[in-house]
């Protein structure tokens, strides 16, 4: 859990440093939430991962903590590119990775802890309505 609030952090941190200026100046699609609604959802959601993460974590070895951490891992990268270099086109690839990472953190996670997986799943909703934004603010914003 506290891999996931580290991670959350460090990403909040970068985005809140870099929603002036560049951020502000792009094209949004619709259906763009207001900047204040992805802090909260984000906090939730990274509460969420490490709470599933700990679940499937007291079970047996089964080896799908390592999906979970390479979507974790992913999902650091995003942020960076996206916020720091301002490459949404390289973001999206990224985020798409994440996705199907993700997705296949729940299906290993199902077969340990279907609760787990469940925790996972608000998570790829999520994820799916972000790289909807992200490839609106790369076409928009070419």
């Amino acid at each position: 859990m506290l891999l996931c609030l580290l991670v959350g952090s460090a990403n909040g941190a970068l985005t809140a440093g870099n929603l002036h200026g560049w951020y502000l100046s792009l094209l949004r699609p619709p259906l763009t939430p207001p900047n204040y609604v992805f802090g909260p959802v984000w906090s939730v959601l990274y509460l969420m991962m490490g709470v599933a993460a700990w679940r499937v974590w007291r079970a047996p070895f089964t080896g799908a903590l390592g999906f979970w951490a390479a979507q974790l891992a992913v999902n650091a990268l995003w942020v960076p590119v996206f916020f720091g270099l301002h490459w949404p086109g390289a973001a999206l690839l990224i985020i798409g990775v994440m996705f199907g990472l993700i997705a296949l953190t729940i299906l290993r996670f199902a077969r340990v802890d279907r609760l787990a997986a469940w925790l996972m799943l608000p998570y790829l909703l999520w994820v799916g309505f972000a790289s909807y934004l992200n490839a609106g603010f790369w076409w928009l914003n070419r």
